[in-house]
Order: C-alpha cells, then structure tokens, then sequence
C-alpha cells in the first residue's frame, strides 16, 4: 500500500504504508489512512516530528542486505514529509493523506 500527503502549493509525498504509518504516530496522530491535519494542527505535527527525528539520529545505522549497505534511515525518509509540513505551515493549508 501506498500512502500520499497532499498541501496544496506543494508536490505530493509518498510513502509506503508502513513508513507513513509509523510518520503518522510520531507526528502525534492515530496512523489511519486516509485522514487529514487542519492548518492549525500542522504546526503541533512538525514539531512532534522533528523531535522524533532528533531522537531517532542518536540510534545507530543498521546494516539491511549482505552487502553491508546501510539501510535508508527514518529520518531521511521523513525528509520530504517534513518540507511538505514547513510549507503547509507557512501557507497555513490543511494537509491529507490517502
């Protein structure tokens, strides 16, 4: 399953179900898609994140195949959601998810 969070003015995100899922409770909401923050909400969400995103920097990288490669961090993948949420903040736009 796919996930895409829309702002309006902003290119659309999209995540797999499970990295979006897992976003979603580290911006404080329940993790059901679809749904949606109200402008005045995104503000809150962003600062969850990116506090989440500080703590998740202090774990160590993980190693996911045989080739010794890193596995993609969370906070890489949040990266663009967290760009989407600075521009909905500033545009004061509601932002949904699908």
């Amino acid at each position: 399953m796919l996930v895409t969070f829309t702002c309006k003015n902003h290119e659309n995100v999209v995540f797999f179900g499970s990295v979006a899922k897992r976003l979603l409770h580290l911006m404080g909401h329940s993790g059901t898609v679809p749904g949606a923050i109200l402008a005045q909400d995104v503000p809150a969400a962003l600062h969850s994140l990116e506090k989440a995103m500080i703590k998740e920097k202090q774990k160590p990288l993980v190693v996911s195949d045989d080739e010794g490669e890193p596995e993609v961090s969370l906070v890489h993948r949040a990266l663009p959601l967290i760009a989407l949420l600075q521009d909905a903040v500033k545009q004061h736009c509601n932002v949904m998810w699908a």
